[in-house]
């Protein structure tokens, strides 16, 4: 079978090394112009002039990137499957339709405003309260596009530092930690939930997850699950899709989705029975879902910016490097590690033995540790 991905960049060269052991050939479909694929075939094409090209050589089409022109995928979608389906990346490249379709299925998400002047946001400061938060309504990624009120006073310097039309503006949530689950549907509506993760960002990149999140009740993972299966079956989802959620003292808040494979699932390569990408190729081809088990304790570190001192790193016979082959530029993603462990106490000595040989990567912080 001939895979399509709209995208070429890290997690589609993950999804054809996860892919090629099930004998699937694959082709990127690159409209940025900067290719990082690596392998497999690839079609650069920027003014939209090699789509039928891309189409005569592939049986399905994915992506591992989310802000895409829609209409490219509506428009694959009249030939050959998409999976996941053009309305999971209209709803959540638009933050309204996200949240309105969260409170739709019975999914708490913080209280929200929309803004469209500076006014309006200083206006929607005062109503939800102070802190908030203010995105951009369409196109932000990894902390981009966003802006934290600390008063309704600094709404026009928000305003003006976010430069977009339209905002969300949500109330300030009082979490103890990030989370995420990642879950996937075959074509026949079966359904799979890995562990969920415990996440750490750092200047709006996320730079740890542990999995399974620790000192996490049941109650919380089932939560999870029932808000990640409700946004499945409603969009008739194929594929992987990724529900970031706060853990509260009152429960689980949604933050936002992303319909593809994540960043925060990397460690499920050799901390799962199955990766996250495997089993989108398995959902995407029509295959039965492998097995979601984790493999004891894992922790993935990002690289960015900087490769650190690789030798090193390869030298822990705990430690699994995932490098993209991409130049190192301040705040890129360059690679991760994946970090194993029979229990959590040493994993913890595991992740920071491993994180000294990462310049510029922050101390690592979690539920496990005493300052987290």
């Amino acid at each position: 079978m001939r895979i399509g991905v709209l995208g070429a960049g890290q997690l589609g060269r993950m999804l054809a090394l996860a892919g090629y052991p099930l004998a699937k050939t694959f082709v990127f479909y690159d409209m940025s112009g900067s290719p990082s694929a690596g392998l497999g075939e690839v079609i650069i094409d920027r003014d939209g002039q090699y789509l039928d090209d891309f189409l005569s050589r592939v049986d399905r089409v994915t992506y591992e990137f989310e802000h895409l022109p829609v209409e490219v995928a509506e428009k694959i979608a009249t030939c050959k499957p998409v999976h996941p389906c053009p309305r999971a990346l209209q709803v959540c490249q638009n933050r309204e339709a996200e949240k309105t379709l969260f409170g739709q299925l019975g999914i708490p998400t913080p209280e929200w405003q929309i803004a469209d002047s500076a006014e309006s946001l200083r206006e929607a400061a005062e109503a939800l309260g102070c802190p908030v938060v203010a995105k951009s309504n369409t196109e932000g990624y990894d902390g981009k596009g966003q802006a934290v009120l600390r008063t309704p006073e600094d709404a026009e310097a928000a305003w003006n530092s976010i430069g977009h039309p339209r905002l969300i503006v949500e109330k300030f949530v009082d979490f103890h930690r990030e989370v995420s689950i990642i879950a996937v549907r075959g074509e026949d509506g079966a359904l799979a939930f890995y562990p969920m993760a415990e996440n750490t960002h750092h200047e709006g990149i996320l730079r740890y997850s542990i999995a399974p999140a620790p000192k996490l009740e049941m109650h919380v993972q089932e939560d999870a699950e029932r808000y990640i299966k409700a946004l499945l079956n409603e969009l008739n989802y194929v594929g992987v899709l990724t529900l970031e959620l706060f853990e509260t003292a009152d429960g689980l808040v949604a933050n936002e989705m992303a319909p593809r494979v994540h960043n925060s699932g990397h460690w499920t390569i050799e901390g799962a029975m199955t990766s996250q990408f495997e089993n989108h190729i398995r959902a995407v081809s029509g295959h039965p879902l492998g097995n979601v088990a984790p493999r004891g304790f894992s922790c993935m570190i990002n690289i960015i910016g900087e490769h650190g001192d690789v030798e090193r790193m390869l030298e822990l016979p705990y430690a699994h490097v995932h490098l993209y082959n991409k130049g190192e530029r301040p705040g890129r993603k360059l690679g991760h590690v994946n970090i194993l462990a029979d229990s959590y106490d040493e994993l913890v000595w595991r992740v920071k033995n491993c994180a000294q040989f990462l310049p510029g990567s922050p101390e690592f912080k979690s539920s496990l540790t005493p300052r987290g």
